[in-house]
């Protein structure tokens, strides 16, 4: 038994991946649809999918730079709670 590798023109696959990311079908529906099989419709996705890494890279870069933003928020926010305690102790200290 043979296994023959079938053709496809760049514009059925162009009209399949545009199914899957355009039209919003699963790539199983599409695949079996078509008869294709799923991991073909998958490479031919990736193919057309712009690599993402470098705008993932920006987001971590900027969640990063707003976690320590933050941090340091929280930490001046624990100061001043904990210096309006003192002064509340001592308020309540000179009342007496």
């Amino acid at each position: 038994m043979s296994v023959s590798t079938q053709r496809f023109t760049p514009e059925f696959k162009e009209e399949a991946v545009k199914q899957v990311t355009e039209r919003g079908y699963s790539v199983a529906e599409v695949a079996a649809r078509l008869g294709v099989s799923s991991h073909s419709l998958y490479k031919w996705v990736k193919a057309v999918t712009p690599d993402n890494s470098e705008k993932q890279a920006a987001e971590l870069i900027e969640a990063k730079s707003e976690i320590l933003r933050l941090k340091a928020q929280l930490r001046r926010t624990e100061e001043e709670r904990d210096i309006l305690k003192k002064a509340a102790r001592y308020f309540a200290r000179e009342s007496e």
